[in-house]
């Protein structure tokens, strides 16, 4: 049976989500890649004992996160029973629903059936009662948006999660879903987006600007641009890596020589502040006002070391923000 490290709290930040009284860690961990029906389960287990022994209290996931789908929820919820399970209540557990988990016309998007069903099939997996906080996946057009709020609404009611989130939404639609909790009463409190110095969508979409002015949190992923904003493409793609991986999200045709241009020149700007390629794209992520925490992934306990190294390190300077903005805008 594991044992946390006493000292896990010591170095970790915790902030407010939103003006919630919810404090996630600034280093959250996401279980999109690496928790599957194939992957190395004792490697699953060390890397969540090692993101816990150092602070990081949120482990996010989805009901499609595998593969297959459901597969993560599983393995997650075996390893939190066997070593987790006297820490449950300093844990920060979320999952979502809005992408296809099974054949027919409630097996996605965001009805009521679909949204309820699904939650009750990952709370089974996890072997849990609630989950901390549960997203909408993504917006649907085909279901009115008061159907999907409502049923949210209805979920925490229900006692089956304590908050309510919505992942990959644009602004004007999370403003019209702010309005309808209002009425409802439903804490919501955070948007999950993806952002990164190469993505920066949610500041066109108009999402960073709406969650900050509704005071709602925002969790970002995917900050290393699946590991394009780090030093490990610039000589090339190796074997091992996850673009040449089968299945993967980033395929090596997304590798352009452009991006890999702009990665050496923002890796100086990185060597000036003493840090790695990694950290800086973590820092330029942190350094923006909007943003509680960030996600990300791991494939062994040492990316996780490495990653929350970030943890207290200075934010970037108006400055180096318009640097980088200057380098990427180059790319156009």
């Amino acid at each position: 049976m594991y044992t946390a490290n006493d000292a896990r709290y010591e170095k970790m930040e915790y902030v407010k989500t939103g003006v919630s009284g919810l404090k996630l860690p600034r280093v959250s961990l996401g279980l999109w890649h690496n928790f599957g029906l194939n992957d190395d389960f004792d490697m699953m287990k060390a890397i969540l004992t090692t993101a816990f022994d150092n602070g990081i209290t949120h482990f996010d996931l989805a009901n499609n996160y595998g593969p297959v789908g459901g597969a993560a929820e599983t393995n997650f919820g075996k390893i939190l029973k066997d070593e987790f399970a006297a820490y449950r209540n300093e844990l920060v557990i979320s999952t979502k629903a809005g992408y296809f988990m099974w054949p027919g016309p409630y097996g996605d998007h965001g009805s009521k059936k679909y949204l309820v069903s699904s939650l009750n099939d990952s709370l089974k997996r996890m072997g849990l009662d609630y989950v901390d906080i549960f997203y909408h996946h993504r917006m649907d057009p085909e279901t009115p948006l008061e159907e999907t709020c409502e049923a949210l609404d209805g979920i925490v009611k229900s006692g089956k999660a304590l908050y309510i989130g919505l992942s990959n939404y644009d602004g004007e639609t999370m403003t019209r879903a702010c309005a309808i909790f209002k009425e409802l009463h439903t804490p919501f409190i955070i948007n999950q987006n993806r952002f990164n110095i190469f993505d920066r969508f949610i500041e066109k979409n108009g999402l960073a600007i709406a969650a900050k002015r509704e005071g709602k949190g925002v969790i970002t992923f995917s900050p290393l641009d699946q590991g394009q904003l780090t030093e490990r493409y610039l000589d090339g793609i190796p074997e091992d890596s996850r673009a040449m991986r089968e299945g993967s999200f980033l395929k090596a045709k997304d590798i352009s020589q452009k991006k890999i241009k702009r990665v050496r020149e923002l890796s100086v700007m990185a060597g000036e502040r003493g840090q790695t390629m990694a950290e800086f794209a973590l820092s330029w992520v942190l350094s923006h006002d909007f943003v509680t925490s960030v996600l990300i992934g791991a494939s062994k306990p040492e990316q996780v070391l490495d990653n929350i190294k970030i943890v207290g390190q200075k934010a970037l300077s108006t400055e180096e923000m318009e640097k980088v903005d200057e380098i990427v805008g180059s790319m156009k």
